[in-house]
């Protein structure tokens, strides 16, 4: 089975802690005969909102691999334990026959990000997204593509100022796309990627 994780590092933690954080993980992977599929830096971000602990920045870090179940709970209960860790969390994406295709479809959230910057083109796609809300017709059917946790800007639009997000009524999605716009809030919300409060995201 083909799982990804991402993990959170505080921004306080030298280059040292995290080498061993990856070697670690590296190390698991190895005795568990796991295959590294995609590894990854997102670089610092500032959460959408502050930790508990008042934390406001923290290192994002991805790895996608291929491997038996049992070798993610010896990863939870590494990352458990380890006090250098803001967040983390492990999803399961598909079975090994669709590796090609899971792996070509990873982006980098800062890179998808980066090509919605401009203000006129993200003007343009959010009053295409209101208009398909209008009609009652599913944006994401309409354009092929699937919101996903780790770029918020997939998202972020259906959430209100509030927090609150948007029902199938509303925003005209089919029960599918809205069961995955939801879980991909929840899980960005646990990454710090998506305020609990607002519709912010992190920078």
């Amino acid at each position: 089975m083909i799982y990804e994780t991402a993990f959170v590092v505080r921004p306080d933690a030298s280059e040292e802690v995290v080498s061993s954080i990856k070697n670690s993980l590296a190390e698991t992977f190895k005795a568990f005969g796991a295959e590294v599929l995609v590894t990854d830096s997102w670089g610092v971000k500032t959460f959408a909102q502050p930790t508990e602990s008042g934390l406001k920045k923290g290192a994002y870090h991805y790895f996608m691999y291929k491997g038996a179940g049992n070798l993610n709970a010896e990863i939870e209960r590494k990352f458990r334990i380890n006090e250098n860790l803001v967040r983390h969390l492990i999803i399961k994406l598909g079975e090994d026959k669709h590796q090609a295709e899971i792996v070509k479809e990873y982006k980098n959230p800062n890179h998808t990000q980066a090509a919605q910057i401009d203000d006129e083109f993200a003007g343009g796609e959010d009053k295409d997204k209101k208009m398909h809300s209008k009609r009652k017709s599913c944006w994401f059917s309409a354009k092929k593509t699937s919101p996903d946790w780790k770029d918020p800007k997939s998202y972020s639009w259906l959430v209100n100022e509030f927090g609150k997000i948007s029902p199938s009524r509303i925003t005209g999605l089919t029960p599918t796309f809205q069961r995955r716009a939801n879980e991909a809030i929840k899980r960005g919300r646990n990454m710090l990627l998506i305020s609990y409060q607002s519709n912010e995201t992190a920078r």
